[in-house]
């Protein structure tokens, strides 16, 4: 029996969304049925939604989804109807990346997160005229009331987990947490510039304080956003100034550079300086995603002597399972405390929500179902 429901359907590029009645497609054995009661708005939304990042139209975004565990596949065992449950990016759980812990370089990984359909290409969704919806936007479509979820993006928390604010962990925050924790494993005394103090590097932020780096760096264009990254962990911060921006890192770090730094932004010019500024065998990482094809310039002679290292970083290298229930952890003992950066809003008011993101007035917009019960 097919499901009705409510979704915010992007019917091309750059289009508004709006609300539609959409009909569900029938369960598979390894998919959920979920009550989405929160999720976040990421980054990765608007840019597939812009044309940033290339998806197929009409489509339902969302991937940072919490809620709560309707119906399940013959195949999902790790959960049951009534479960609280976060919702992350989608994997195969087969090829030889997911087999040997490294999900997120799954060999299907662009296919499965950015197709909107499930591998076999066929659909989840449609709209009431029949039309097919690319419904399966990381496994989950999450701006929808209900949804159907791949059982690899499902994790199960438990009851007392507040959704409202912690939905975000499923992609922006598990990727800026993960980067320090896995990518980098950030030693204690380091040092660690963040360019970008949005979600993701604020994340990160938290992240280096938990690990007890020295040094931790904070850089932006809003200053609103470097006075938050204080009171997160960062011990200096910057405004976002080109060259300079090098020679003021430097110094900060004796006159040679940090051992590590993380851009969050995509944008080029931030990146090439994320690189000049590393100090002997320094290690820069990109987690901020500019549109494919995009180049950066390495001076290589630079980069030989002092035995730089460029690293690509997708989700922070983590496994949902694991880095989920982890960050759930600081989250209760005070050290990853998203409240500072989360700010709620009704699913009505999903515009307020996408503006206030773009100019920066919000760092993590969260939208939330009015009528969704024990949040």
């Amino acid at each position: 029996m097919a499901v009705i429901t409510k979704a915010l359907v992007a019917s091309k590029a750059n289009a508004s969304l709006k609300f539609e009645d959409v009909y569900l497609e029938d369960l598979r054995p390894d998919e959920a049925l979920v009550e989405i009661h929160a999720v976040g708005i990421c980054h990765a939304d608007i840019s597939c939604l812009n044309g940033t990042i290339p998806v197929s139209f009409p489509c339902v975004f969302g991937h940072e989804g919490a809620g709560k565990i309707l119906k399940i596949g013959k195949a999902v065992k790790n959960v049951i109807p009534g479960d609280k449950v976060i919702l992350s990016y989608n994997a195969c759980s087969n090829c030889p990346m997911c087999r040997v812990g490294h999900s997120a370089y799954c060999y299907h990984m662009l296919k499965l997160n950015f197709g909107g359909r499930r591998l076999d290409d066929s659909h989840t969704m449609q709209t009431s005229d029949g039309s097919p919806i690319s419904g399966n936007f990381f496994g989950q479509s999450s701006f929808s009331r209900i949804a159907i979820v791949s059982k690899s993006s499902i994790v199960k928390v438990s009851p007392e987990t507040p959704l409202q604010l912690l939905a975000p962990l499923g992609c922006g925050l598990q990727t800026g947490a993960g980067v320090i924790f896995n990518t980098l494993n950030l030693a204690q005394g380091s040092s660690v510039v963040v360019f970008g103090a949005g979600a993701v590097g604020m994340a990160a932020i938290m992240a280096a304080r938990i690990r007890g780096a020295q040094i931790i760096i904070a850089i932006d264009i809003v200053q609103d956003r470097l006075i938050t990254a204080q009171t997160l962990g960062a011990t200096h911060t910057i405004e976002f100034n080109g060259s300079h921006t090098t020679l003021q890192i430097q110094r900060l770090c004796g006159g040679v550079g940090p051992a590590c730094a993380i851009d969050t932004t995509g944008n080029i010019t931030v990146i090439e300086e994320m690189i000049q500024c590393l100090g002997p065998k320094g290690k820069g990482v990109t987690i901020g995603a500019p549109s494919p094809g995009q180049k950066v310039k390495i001076d290589v002679f630079d980069h030989l002597t002092l035995g730089k290292q460029y690293i690509g970083c997708n989700q922070g290298d983590s496994v949902p399972q694991e880095m989920i229930p982890l960050l759930i952890e600081n989250y209760f003992t005070g050290n990853f405390p998203v409240e500072k950066i989360v700010k709620m809003y009704n699913f009505a008011d999903f515009e307020s929500a996408l503006d206030d993101m773009k100019s920066g007035r919000t760092i993590k917009p969260v939208l939330v179902w009015p009528d969704a019960t024990h949040i």
